[in-house]
């Protein structure tokens, strides 16, 4: 939401102002990227490592609208409603888990992916899986905000330069947190040879809930003429 009124309210109805502060949101997005991205590698609580890559995707998204280019701010359209579909998954995934195996820490989870293998296969596509395929903005979208700093006319070189290497930082440090939490709570053996550990995999009603949510992002990632409906 606060995305969308940077976009509706400031670059609308205040675009002079907008104009002005828009080196500043370009600053804020570039700190948000690196510092969220960095601290989400070390939480061990899986709903804060999900709540801190979200803050760190937002960075992008910023620096979309900063950048005050057409490229650019198609990125951070498409990264908003991506990120509004793709977040309510993940958090939801998030809690089916822990209502299932009533752990919220990483490092004492492992092996969920042979008891509970459905979510298992929704938490790989939506976080680290075939990011392309599924219109993740993650790997796809960012690299409208990218080219869209990079093409902006209103930065110098030496900061444009700045900004690419830590949004190119911020692209590495992405799969290094999604893969380790993936490796954390699905791979192994922990839970696998657990006593008691007959787990319930996603249910009718979950599986519900989740395809209703994948199913726009698949049908505006691979109908362009539904994307530019969306971006106008």
């Amino acid at each position: 939401m606060g995305a969308y009124g940077l976009v509706r309210i400031n670059m609308e109805l205040l675009p002079h102002a907008h104009s002005i502060f828009s080196p500043w949101l370009v600053i804020v997005g570039t700190m948000q990227i690196i510092y969220a991205a960095s601290t989400s590698s070390g939480q061990r609580n899986l709903k804060k490592r999900i709540a801190y890559s979200s803050v760190s995707h937002m960075g992008f998204i910023i620096i979309g609208i900063g950048s005050i280019t057409d490229t650019g701010l198609n990125g951070a359209v498409l990264q908003i409603i991506s990120h509004g579909f793709l977040g309510a998954a993940l958090f939801f995934l998030a809690g089916t888990t822990y209502d299932r195996i009533r752990l919220v820490y990483l490092d004492e989870m492992g092996g969920i992916a042979i008891p509970m293998p459905k979510i298992f296969t929704m938490f790989s596509i939506l976080f680290d899986g075939f990011p392309c395929i599924t219109g993740h903005e993650r790997f796809c979208f960012r690299t409208d905000s990218l080219f869209g700093i990079i093409t902006s006319q209103k930065y110098l070189l030496m900061p444009k330069i700045l900004i690419t290497f830590v949004m190119a930082i911020g692209m590495i440090l992405t799969p290094i947190y999604s893969l380790s939490m993936s490796r954390q709570m699905f791979y192994g053996y922990k839970l696998f040879n657990a006593p008691n550990s007959y787990f319930f995999d996603s249910g009718p009603r979950e599986l519900f809930v989740l395809i209703s949510i994948f199913l726009p992002v698949i049908r505006y990632w691979y109908l362009p003429g539904f994307r530019s409906l969306i971006i106008s």
